[in-house]
């Protein structure tokens, strides 16, 4: 059978190699060999820097401030919910060197061709609308309090060095990260020693937050919705380098990059909030008003530095999840395109997010969860089956060919990802406008949604797929 190939995937573009000048041609296709290029260590930087900025601080700070946990018990909530987003992220991205091809395109083996327009179309809003907004207003709160310069002048100014980033693509985004490590890792660092240095990391926890068990679990699950929201994005930055390249190698760069930056930023953020009284209605003041002048604004700076680091990605990848829902445009530089349609979107949404900042960030983090663990269910048992020519649904080697066939169906995908999403949600959500019936009868559980979520989906997707068997409906080629 000759699986008929998608427009979308079809390839040659000219010839981009390793050049930062040039704008990334194309948009989703398969990278062929003479394009790859780049070395396992790239993505320690690729991942760290993205993670060094203020919405990362931030999870940390709900978990004390918020959720009412102590220091020391919101480090071993944060400690646990990165591990674990950052292993899946880590073992994500080993899969790039060996297909060529983005993250969401990958997704399509388990969900099928137009059935992946699911989760490629949650994750295109949530990272080129949702953190794009999140993280350019956090970027020009800092830049506003930096400078004296108004937030709307700030905000312009931040999403339009994201925007240039993105629209280049690949190589500048990498280059970006690496440029920026060092300036943000010297910030953070002497950022700190700051806090730390007047932090009361013994202090008991705040009686007016949730506390307990709860407040664990709602840490927990906020700080895996927030190294897993890279999850969705790793073949991006790892399609590129060549096919023999060690891939545990890659998947352990990228996992620590993850891991390492998320879980310190956090932790610094859960001191801050140990060291007194929050005085103003910026939060970014907030956190660097306890920090000696001139190290507050460097930290100002790097938050700013920082935002931009991480909306290069949410944009890039963005771009790539729309484009991997099938959507056709007869275009050369079709994602550069895209990603240009996101930057402009996403500034609208954080123009309007100026006025209440971090007020729902935490129901954000959450939401994050509750739809990239049941996600994450089903690529993995998919990647599992295949890796033991299970459940006759094929082998590793299948995933090449059926992911770039417009006729390729798999319904068990979109099936056990719903399933699991929805019986997460109604039964064990813990949010201020929704409060699932175990929570309800139950309240010191706090939320499970993303745990309950992953185990429905992938067994769900384990026993329905022997019955629902994937399959290709076209032939021609």
């Amino acid at each position: 059978m000759t699986a008929y190939i998608a427009p979308d995937t079809e390839s040659p573009a000219p010839h981009y190699g390793a050049s930062v000048t040039k704008v990334e041609p194309g948009g989703i296709e398969r990278i062929p060999p003479e394009e790859r290029h780049g070395s396992a260590v790239q993505l320690l930087w690729t991942w760290t820097s993205p993670n060094l900025e203020f919405a990362t601080v931030y999870v940390g700070v709900l978990a004390v401030l918020i959720f009412g946990l102590s220091f020391w018990v919101a480090v071993v909530a944060l400690v646990l919910g990165n591990a674990l987003g950052s292993l899946t992220h880590g073992v994500l991205s080993s899969w790039g060197p060996r297909h060529g091809l983005p993250q969401m395109v990958l997704s399509r083996s388990a969900f099928g061709y137009w059935g992946n327009a699911l989760p490629a179309g949650i994750n295109a809003v949530m990272a080129g609308v949702g953190w794009f907004a999140v993280n350019s207003v956090s970027g020009a709160l800092a830049l506003a309090a930096l400078t004296g310069w108004s937030a709307k002048l700030s905000l312009l100014i931040v999403v339009a060095v994201e925007v240039v980033v993105a629209f280049f693509g690949h190589n500048l985004v990498h280059a970006f990260e690496r440029f920026a490590f060092p300036v943000l890792l010297v910030v953070f660092v002497l950022g700190a020693v700051a806090v730390f240095g007047k932090a009361h990391l013994g202090a008991a926890a705040d009686p007016t937050g949730v506390g307990g068990f709860a407040g664990f679990t709602l840490t927990f699950s906020a700080a895996f919705g927030y190294a897993a929201g890279w999850n969705p994005y790793a073949t991006d930055y790892t399609r590129y380098l060549p096919a023999g390249i060690g891939r545990a190698r890659v998947g352990l760069m990228a996992g620590l990059g993850d891991f390492l930056s998320c879980t310190a930023l956090m932790i610094i953020g859960a001191a801050a909030v140990t060291v007194g009284d929050k005085t103003t209605k910026n939060p970014t003041a907030d956190f660097t008003g306890v920090m000696p002048h001139w190290i507050g604004n460097l930290v100002l700076l790097g938050i700013a530095l920082g935002a931009v680091a991480a909306n290069a990605l949410n944009i890039y990848s963005g771009a790539m999840s729309f484009l991997a829902m099938g959507v056709k445009l007869p275009l050369a530089l079709r994602r550069a395109i895209v990603a240009l349609g996101f930057g402009a979107v996403g500034l609208a949404l954080a123009w309007h997010g100026l006025k209440d900042a971090g007020e729902s960030y935490e129901a954000f983090l959450l939401v994050i969860a509750y739809w990239i663990a049941p996600w994450l269910g089903v690529v993995l048992t998919d990647r599992l089956l295949r890796l033991r020519s299970l459940a006759g649904i094929g082998s590793i080697d299948s995933v090449d060919e059926v992911v770039i066939d417009r006729g390729y169906v798999n319904l068990t995908g979109p099936i056990a990802m719903l399933l699991g999403m929805v019986l997460s949600i109604w039964l064990f959500s813990d949010q201020t406008k929704y409060t699932g019936p175990m929570v309800t009868a139950h309240g010191s559980i706090g939320d499970l949604t993303l745990l309950v979520g992953f185990a429905v989906s992938a067994l769900v997707y384990l026993l329905l797929v022997k019955i629902l068997k994937p399959r290709t409906l076209s032939s021609a080629g």
